[in-house]
């Protein structure tokens, strides 16, 4: 049985797939009739899942500057009210990564992946009422493409050149041949909407599992179940309320006190606290997300790279996972891809604390004066003690780091992505391709760090097509390397996801694609009262 399967399976355990879906995907991924058939039985014998109840969600990551408008979505908390009312044509498996159908059944390349054809699934109604059609599914992705959408996945979709209906298919035809373009589609921007969303891009029409029934930017969002829902796997409560708390203090009081089921961003500080609270549960879910200093490499003084090396060789890792993460993370060595992507780079070698490289670099870069970096509490759980701790390392090389706190409101529009050195995170990306092409790719709208470099977009583009694998594994250790070494980003550590729910809560879903079971967390879990 391959992973897929045993996923497959744990959803009807959790309570979700009817015997009808299971077997079409078993059998489609391999399994034998027999096999499918037990497998089924088996899960469905081990566990009844809940339906019914009310389900509270306290995130940190809204904002008053929220735009319900999937192309703009920014925050951690309109990621998850993306993913309660609407779907991608693809999803990834929780467990892999690998891409597994949504609205898109099924999909078959080119012999150069160059051009796609997905089949897309019949039957789907919107919560309008209106029927899924291929031409729905053409405007969005036209609308993704076009730059005046100012979509945040502007940089993956770029490399279709055509977007056409083929009768019930879609067909996409790219630049170039790329081989991850299914796992790009997954991107939490695209979520399909009546008409692409032109008529009305902030209606939150979808064919999720929930109906949106208010919203206020920065405070909450109140959801209903979608009765019509086409799959049965999901949307198990009656109802789901997304409340923002951005001080993590009242999150973990909220939850300690039963007020909410689920909170977000839970401070590995906190941990063993909130552990000794008989009805809550600890979820930590390693995964592909990174905490990092982020510089803009076409600003002084971040433009010289001496100064660049000398501010990554004065961040102490080490010391960052085990007092900020608490130990619930791994080191970072500069760039954004960690063992958990296909193709990892191995072999390089692990960037070091090391003061007398980073005050050789400093001298070298013949800068002087203080070196001013901006945080808040909801860049990442303990950003500010993060740059309090750096701000220490750095003293050990004579470097003067000023840390300014910044309030959180309006910290994703007025200081991320706008001054030259910030802390932020990164929920990570399906492929390594998607996350280069996302933040790194010289004309991608969230190069964070300014990172502009014909020669990495070159061998981006080689990568991206490249089929054999060997080869294109080198290429991706070339891109590393360049990163790496003259790159505008600091990456410390990749952090595991810890979050916390009570007990009542079941059918959590530890997925390694991002943060809160990969945005899904409502529409996964049911309540056990």
């Amino acid at each position: 049985m391959n992973d897929y399967t045993k996923y497959l399976a744990s959803r009807v355990t959790a309570g979700g797939l009817s015997r009808r879906e299971f077997m079409g995907r078993a059998m489609a991924a391999g399994v034998t009739l027999t096999l499918a058939d037990k497998l089924f039985t088996e899960g469905a014998m081990a566990a009844e899942p809940k339906r019914g109840g009310h389900l509270k969600l306290g995130l940190e990551g809204g904002a008053a500057t929220d735009s319900k408008d999937p192309a703009k979505f920014l925050s951690q908390v309109m990621f998850c009210i993306g993913r309660c009312w609407g779907d991608m044509l693809v999803e990834s498996h929780p467990l892999t990564g690998a891409a597994v159908p949504s609205l898109a059944e099924s999909w078959e390349p080119s012999k150069d992946a160059a051009t796609w054809t997905f089949k897309i699934r019949k039957g789907v109604k919107f919560h309008n009422g209106k029927d899924l059609t291929i031409d729905d599914v053409v405007a969005t992705l036209k609308r993704h493409t076009d730059a005046k959408s100012e979509s945040g996945a502007l940089g993956v979709v770029k490399s279709i050149k055509e977007i056409k209906a083929d009768g019930d298919n879609l067909v996409l035809t790219l630049t170039e041949g790329n081989a991850d373009l299914p796992l790009l589609l997954t991107d939490y921007h695209l979520v399909i909407q009546p008409n692409g969303g032109y008529d009305d891009p902030l209606a939150s029409i979808g064919t999720g599992p929930y109906k949106m029934v208010s919203f206020e930017p920065g405070v909450r969002a109140t959801f209903e179940r979608n009765k019509d829902d086409w799959r049965t796997d999901r949307g198990f409560v009656d109802s789901v309320e997304i409340i923002c708390m951005n001080d993590a203090t009242a999150r973990i009081a909220a939850l300690s006190s039963g007020q909410v089921h689920y909170i977000n961003r839970v401070d590995p500080k906190t941990v063993d606290l909130l552990k000794r609270a008989p009805n809550v549960e600890i979820l930590a879910t390693a995964g592909r997300g990174h905490y990092v200093f982020i510089m803009h490499c076409d600003k002084a003084p971040f433009d010289n790279n001496d100064l660049r090396l000398a501010l990554k060789y004065a961040m102490d890792r080490e010391t960052m996972v085990k007092k900020i993460l608490g130990g619930y993370g791994k080191v970072g060595n500069d760039f954004p891809i960690n063992s958990t992507y296909a193709l990892f780079p191995e072999g390089i070698e692990q960037r070091a604390y090391d003061p007398d490289k980073a005050a050789f670099h400093y001298k070298k870069s013949g800068h002087s004066g203080s070196v001013l970096l901006r945080t808040s509490e909801v860049a990442f759980p303990g950003a500010v003690d993060a740059a309090v701790l750096y701000q220490e390392s750095c003293k050990k090389a004579g470097i003067n780091i000023e840390v300014k706190r910044e309030p959180g409101d309006g910290y994703w529009t007025n200081v991320w992505n706008v001054q030259p050195f910030s802390t932020s995170y990164w929920g990570g990306r399906p492929t390594q391709d998607q996350m280069y092409s996302t933040a790194y790719l010289s004309t991608a709208d969230w190069n964070d760090t300014r990172f502009k470099r014909p020669d990495f977009d070159k061998l981006l583009l080689q990568a991206r097509s490249e089929l054999d694998e060997a080869k294109r594994k080198e290429l991706y250790r070339a891109m590393a390397m360049m990163v790496r070494d003259e790159g505008g980003v600091i990456l410390p550590m990749f952090n595991d996801f810890v979050n916390a729910s009570t007990k009542q809560v079941k059918g959590y879903v530890h997925d390694i694609g991002n943060d809160m079971s990969n945005g899904y967390v409502a529409t996964r879990v049911w309540l056990d009262a």
